[in-house]
C-alpha cells in the first residue's frame, strides 16, 4: 500500500491546533478543506475521552464531505473508535506493527521520525505508509525539538519509496525549498490557523503543488 501512495499522496497535511473550542476548531478545519487541505490529522493531548472522540467523529463527517482524510494523532484506541481513516504515531506513542494489524485495510499510518532517517527505515517496514521528518524549521509547538535536514526528503524518495512529511514551523514563505528538497506533504498548524483567510492560506499552500509530479523508483531494497 506504501508503494501504491507514493505518486498520489502530496497536498497539505491540516494537523489540528489544541485549545479551541469545539465548534471553533470545526469552523477552521471546514475552511481549510474548503482550501483544498487533503489530510486533517486530529491532535488533542487532554483526557476528556468523550469530548474527544465526539469532536473526532464531527471531523470525520467533515473530511467526508471534502474527499479528505482523518487521521488521529497517537491514539489507536481512538482511531478505531471512530472508524478514522487512519493513524499517526509518534516514537514513544504505540508500536506501528501492532497498530497495522489493528487498523482496518485501508487506512493510513502515518509515523514520527523526526531526523532519524534509520527510524523511518524501520517504519516502513513495520507497515507505515508515509513518514514525518522534523522540525524542518523552528517550531512554535515543538521549541526545542531537533532540526532535521533536508537531505532526508530525496534519501526517502530514493530509498524507501514513500511519501515523506514535512512538520515544523512551516510557512508559505519557506516551503518552496521543502518541496524541492523532495518533501510530498507539508503538515503545517501556525500558519494555517493563525492566517485572517484559513481557506484563503490552505489554498495557497495547495497551489504550492500544481502541476508538480514525482516519479518514485520501482525498487529499492527497505
Amino acid at each position: 500500500m506504501a508503494e501504491a501512495l507514493a505518486n498520489c499522496l502530496r497536498g497539505l497535511y491540516v494537523v489540528t491546533p489544541e485549545g479551541l473550542p469545539g465548534a471553533m476548531l470545526l469552523e477552521q478545519v471546514g475552511a481549510a478543506l474548503r482550501g483544498g487541505a487533503l489530510i486533517v490529522q486530529y491532535r488533542d493531548k487532554s483526557g476528556d475521552d468523550a469530548r474527544r472522540a465526539e469532536t473526532a467523529r464531527a471531523l470525520l463527517r467533515l473530511c467526508r464531505q471534502f474527499a479528505a482524510r482523518l487521521l488521529i494523532n497517537d491514539d489507536l484506541d481512538l482511531a478505531l473508535a471512530v472508524d478514522a481513516d487512519g493513524l499517526h504515531l509518534g516514537a514513544a506513542d504505540g508500536d506501528l506493527q501492532a497498530a497495522r494489524q489493528a487498523l482496518r485495510p485501508g487506512a493510513w499510518l502515518g509515523a514520527s521520525c523526526y531526523a532519524d532517517f534509520e527510524r523511518a527505515r524501520a517504519a516502513v517496514s513495520a507497515g507505515a505508509d508515509y513518514v514525518a521528518f522534523g522540525a524542518v524549521h523552528r517550531s512554535a509547538t515543538k521549541p526545542q525539538a531537533a532540526r532535521a535536514p533536508l537531505a532526508l526528503f530525496s534519501r526517502c524518495r530514493s530509498e524507501l519509496r514513500v511519501p515523506a512529511c514535512a512538520i515544523g514551523g512551516i510557512t508559505l514563505a519557506n516551503a518552496g525549498p521543502l518541496l524541492a528538497a523532495g518533501a510530498d506533504l507539508l503538515a503545517v498548524i501556525t500558519d494555517l490557523f493563525e492566517a485572517p483567510d484559513v481557506a484563503a492560506r490552505a489554498a495557497a499552500y495547495q497551489h504550492l503543488f500544481e502541476g508538480e509530479h514525482r516519479e518514485y523508483p520501482q525498487s529499492a531494497t527497505i
